[in-house]
């Protein structure tokens, strides 16, 4: 790995070109021009660190956890419980075994609705999201909410597409039995005052659940210090492997979720005549085989993010973010939505006038620079913004500013294709 710790490691311009060798992608061309890779809020690229970590279970450790008795299993099993503590402490949770390792953020949203909101809303009752959800932190409380006969309230943001507190704080009442919120937008990166969120609608003794996949690689995450109830990430948004990711669940909390799958490794004993005897959280969340090198290689990601310093992240993203709001700002015809440098989280959302997003993302693939282009998931927060999708700007530790200057200078030559002139409204996802 790049020495990460050499001399001028505060430095904010260097970061990137100090870490970039460390991912192997990334030294690769198309077309006779440098991968810029720019897509990192659908999915981060992988260091050499985490790329050894999965190797390495695989070829020295591999087997099943917690069901053999012999030393490969015990490896297996000391490797992943070790990775559940790597990650308690990154976010900085009381327990270990508040840390449930899920496929994503979107199997933590599906499972908690599928427990904890069935047992918590009825009939009658009401579910708070606000408008920028991603549709894997709105679809599973409206289906709860359809399944149960609550009510799904849905806090509105504002002209920028920030979210304004007092209209969380007016949203919150009696009939409120659970408020479902995202730290950092995944469309504007838009960071929400969490905490205060949280503290509201504690008022009203009202649990809380936050995507934090957003937030998870630009942040030094404390969920103790959110006083978050729940809290959910993905482990490709933060350079580990995919189908990787976390449900952080309180402990008394996640003392009461009744499984969400049932099979291997969630009983104490089965028997034909007898109720089933499940085992205490977070096994008996975590059904059947689980990712034992996913997890692993998740602990070798926060393990490489705790190396650089997270103060040299926060500042890396500033300078990137400011950088891009500068560069694309210049360029006749391109609207920065949002105001992204009030607290910069890695994410840029640009449009251009009179041309569609796709039409913009293929120009830019064609100079080897890799973006996000439509409505990422998130349709009814792009529908109140207006266009018909962003050209979405996403950052990493290996980015630089002199590819945001590439970025700038594709932008200046972007011209209608085909979308706009044959299907100047379409888009998906």
């Amino acid at each position: 790995m790049t020495n990460v710790m050499s001399p001028g490691r505060g430095s904010r311009s260097s970061l990137g070109q100090r870490v970039r060798a460390d991912f192997p992608i990334l030294e690769q061309s198309f077309d006779g021009n440098p991968l810029v890779y720019l897509d990192n809020a659908a999915t981060t690229q992988k260091p050499r660190a985490v790329l050894d970590a999965l190797v390495g279970y695989y070829a020295r450790a591999n087997s099943n956890v917690g069901r053999g008795y012999h030393r490969l299993a015990f490896a297996a099993t000391d490797a992943y419980e070790e990775s559940r503590a790597v990650v308690q402490r990154a976010i900085n949770a009381e327990h270990p075994d508040e840390v449930v390792f899920v496929p994503g953020t979107t199997a933590a949203m599906n499972m908690l609705a599928d427990t904890f909101g069935r047992a918590t809303v009825s009939e009658g009752d009401q579910v708070v999201v606000t408008g920028m959800e991603h549709n894997s932190n709105l679809l599973p409380w409206r289906r709860l909410c359809e399944a149960t006969g609550a009510e799904l309230v849905v806090v509105q943001t504002d002209e920028q597409g920030a979210l304004n507190p007092s209209r969380f704080a007016d949203a919150m009442g009696p009939r409120v039995r659970l408020a479902a919120v995202t730290h950092v937008s995944n469309v504007l990166g838009t960071v929400n005052p969490v905490r205060e969120l949280i503290d509201t609608a504690h008022r009203w003794e009202v649990p809380v659940v936050v995507d934090g996949a957003q937030a998870i690689p630009h942040r030094q995450v404390d969920v103790r210090d959110l006083n978050a109830d729940f809290y959910c990430f993905s482990g490709h948004k933060v350079y580990g492997p995919m189908s990787t990711g976390v449900l952080y669940g309180k402990r008394d909390l996640l003392t009461d979720l009744p499984p969400w799958q049932v099979g291997g490794g969630t009983v104490k004993d089965v028997r034909a005549d007898e109720p089933v005897r499940y085992v205490p959280a977070p096994a008996r969340l975590e059904a059947g085989t689980p990712n034992v090198a996913g997890a692993v290689g998740l602990a070798a990601a926060f393990d490489y993010l705790t190396e650089i310093g997270w103060s040299d992240i926060r500042r890396h993203d500033e300078t990137l973010v400011r950088a891009a709001v500068e560069e694309v700002g210049d360029v006749p015809g391109v609207r920065v939505l949002g105001n992204p440098a009030a607290d910069p989280s890695g994410i840029v959302s640009l449009v251009v006038d009179g041309i569609h997003p796709y039409d913009v993302c293929g120009h830019l693939d064609h100079n080897g620079i890799a973006i996000r282009a439509g409505v990422h998931c998130a349709n009814t927060f792009v529908d109140t913004l207006d266009p018909v999708g962003t050209v979405r700007l996403s950052f990493a530790v290996y980015n630089t500013v002199e590819e945001l200057e590439l970025v700038s200078r594709a932008l200046r030559t972007v011209e209608p294709g085909l979308w706009t002139t044959e299907h100047p409204t379409e888009r998906f996802l």
